[in-house]
């Protein structure tokens, strides 16, 4: 069963990406929210299928199209250990200040969810630079 959500009329469109950032105020009392606020906070995803079906939406103001997503891969950086393709991993962001390393936006960076769960689709050959000295593998992930 294909996840669903609603979208402005303006992102309702196939390949159209955003990531979910979770309910807002006006939600709250919406009697389509148990349609619409079922994704993971912070994930990224992309529209596969635009339904003809629209509700009014009190956070756009506008009309939404209910579509249907699928999550979509981002780089991360994970421990070298549990790089294993199909396995399940809990990524947060790391406390690390090296700004310089190459690797610190997908593993201490800002646009990294506190603390959220991923299953590794693919990993890299070779060793992710670490500055501090940890022993990485960079993974695509869902």
């Amino acid at each position: 069963m294909p996840e669903i959500t609603l979208l402005s009329v303006e992102q309702a469109r196939e390949g159209f990406e955003f990531v979910y950032q979770g309910g807002a105020p006006p939600c709250r009392t919406c009697p389509y929210r148990h349609a619409c606020l079922t994704l993971d906070p912070g994930r990224r995803y992309a529209v596969t299928k635009v339904r003809a079906v629209t509700h009014p939406c009190a956070l756009q103001e506008t009309d939404a199209h209910v579509v249907e997503v699928t999550p979509v891969g981002r780089p991360l950086v994970v421990e070298a250990r549990s790089a294993v393709v199909g396995s399940q991993v809990e990524v947060a962001r790391y406390p690390c200040r090296r700004l310089d390393c190459p690797t610190w936006w997908i593993c201490a960076g800002p646009a990294l969810p506190a603390k959220q769960r991923y299953r590794i689709e693919a990993v890299a050959e070779g060793s992710a630079e670490c500055r501090i000295g940890r022993t990485l593998k960079r993974v695509d992930a869902v």
